[in-house]
């Protein structure tokens, strides 16, 4: 594979916005938002992509903080994405040593993995192949989906619920990662969300002791209520993990209190709690029997507390499903643009970091891998060796409902990670958000992703047999394609209403400021 004319003038692009897109991700990175609270994030996409002549439907799907554009009028239709959300409890500055940013909680959201490049990589090849197809005269459309709430699996399969990914031809999803490749079959597996509600709104019929001793309510017998259904859904829920499904497979199975209180602490009945449940496994079988003990453990502890139980769907999504004629495309443009390369702003900073945890600095302080490639079969064969025969997917990402509307290939460049100086050593969770938000060693991956996707845009754009290729591979996985015997259709109805209405950490607004909704001094 060549670098053609059209190509060059998509990477002439990038290099020329180098310092651009390095400005652009420092806007998200420093704008930090949760998951379905990403407001201004999502305005700046919103934004950037109108002057850049997108067509823009902001609030996607229901959800305010997604989006859908659209360029161009003719030729086969191109589909990415950007994600945004950050991860509450991860706050720190762009610096060598822990350092919670200014002006927030310690405990406000920070970008982990991060989204902020994900969608800056993804935003830079679409903007370097829409160059060169303004220039050549290459037809074609882009469209570009902004993806809230990943962190949750929000918002992908939302989308794909209500049609948005039915026009695309092909699409390429991008994440940063610990390599550089692409996935060839072992696609990520399913992450279902589910938040359980208990309300004790009729706490005068608990019991006899209701009636009696109604003159001094501090010494009357209450109902258990709200807190108490919580605690039991939790250690029930502790208690019967071991039982739900065998020590196989890779499945995890977590929880966040979203919600509690509505009393004080005199002996009045606490009325609301609520608690989320997220848990990914590799097949939808597995999916279901975690959802069944859920739902039976939530029923029982409520009926002990004398409260009712509501809940209601965060997240559905499906296992992916491979495309090897987009893997291979995107990997020989990967070959051919190159990974990530740090100089020597990124190395000082990487050493600096490595003296302030006593760490002897090393003379290469990052992972070989990140300046390396990593052939999709290598890759393959270092995931599979952790897994059983029989599992076809693993860990969990929303992408992958993406790949049961359009043939899509999930591409991977380094993110800065350091070596550790012996095998048992973990480095802090702060190292790698700040070497996240430092520009010498994030611009390297932003970089690296742009290439590589307005490469592959251009190739997929001038050689029709390759989306030709892709659709055929698309068409056998599924039985006939969309609506395909072998085809798995959304597992979120259509008229699905996205969770925006629960109580996600977010920033607010009090007559003290903005402030992450922990008081900075709280």
């Amino acid at each position: 594979m060549t670098i053609t004319p059209e190509k060059q003038t998509a990477l002439n692009w990038i290099e020329d916005n180098r310092a651009t897109l390095s400005d652009w991700h420092r806007e998200i990175w420093d704008m930090h938002e949760p998951a379905w609270r990403e407001y201004r994030s999502a305005a700046w996409y919103v934004d950037r992509l109108r002057q850049e002549g997108f067509v823009v439907e902001e609030g996607s799907g229901g959800m305010p903080t997604a989006f859908c554009a659209a360029w161009g009028d003719e030729g086969p239709v191109i589909g990415g994405y950007a994600e945004y959300d950050a991860v509450p409890g991860n706050s720190q500055d762009p610096v060598p040593y822990q350092k919670p940013r200014d002006g927030v909680h310690r405990w406000a959201a920070g970008h982990t993995d991060p989204h902020s490049a994900l969608g800056m990589g993804a935003l830079g090849g679409l903007l370097a192949a829409k160059a060169a197809m303004e220039k050549h005269g290459i037809k074609g459309r882009l469209k570009f989906l902004g993806e809230p709430a990943e962190k949750v699996c929000g918002s992908k399969p939302v989308h794909a619920a209500k049609g948005y990914f039915d026009d695309m031809d092909v699409a390429i999803s991008y994440h940063p990662w610990s390599s550089n490749t692409v996935v060839w079959d072992t696609h990520c597996g399913s992450y279902w969300s589910k938040v359980y509600s208990f309300e004790c709104d009729e706490s005068h019929t608990w019991g006899a002791m209701a009636a009696v001793g109604r003159r001094n309510a501090h010494t009357v017998a209450r109902a258990p209520g709200a807190n108490d259904a919580l605690c039991l859904m939790y250690t029930t829920t502790k208690y019967t993990k071991e039982a739900m499904l065998p020590h196989t497979g890779t499945w995890t199975l977590n929880e966040a209190i979203l919600g509690g209180g509505q009393a004080t602490s005199d002996n009045l009945v606490p009325k609301f709690a609520q608690i989320q449940y997220s848990w990914r496994s590799p097949t939808l079988v597995m999916q279901e029997r975690i959802v069944e003990v859920l739902d039976n453990n939530a029923e029982h502890v409520a009926k002990i507390t004398h409260c009712k139980v509501r809940s209601r769907w965060v997240a559905k999504t499906r296992v992916g499903l491979p495309n090897h004629a987009m893997a291979r495309v995107t990997y020989r443009n990967l070959e051919l643009t190159g990974a990530p390369s740090y100089d020597d702003e990124a190395v000082a900073f990487a050493r600096e970091i490595q003296k302030n945890l006593d760490i002897e600095p090393m003379d290469e302080p990052f992972l070989e891998a990140l300046t390396t490639l990593t052939s999709p079969e290598e890759n393959e064969a270092g995931v599979r060796a952790a897994l059983p025969p029989w599992q076809l997917n693993y860990t969990s990402d929303d992408y992958v409902d993406y790949t049961w509307h359009t043939p899509t290939v999930r591409l991977y460049t380094g993110r800065a990670i350091l070596k550790a100086p012996d095998p048992s050593y973990q480095y802090p969770e702060w190292v790698a958000n700040a070497l996240g938000g430092y520009r010498p060693t994030t611009d390297p991956t932003v970089t690296s992703a742009a290439r590589c996707i307005g490469a592959t845009i251009i190739d997929l754009l001038t050689d029709p047999s390759l989306i030709e290729e892709a659709q055929a591979e698309f068409r056998e996985r599924t039985g006939g394609g969309i609506g395909g015997t072998d085809w798995v259709a959304p597992l979120l109805p259509a008229d699905f209403e996205p969770p925006v209405e629960l109580r996600w950490p977010e920033y607010v607004t009090t007559v003290r400021g903005e402030e992450w909704w922990i008081p900075e001094k709280a």
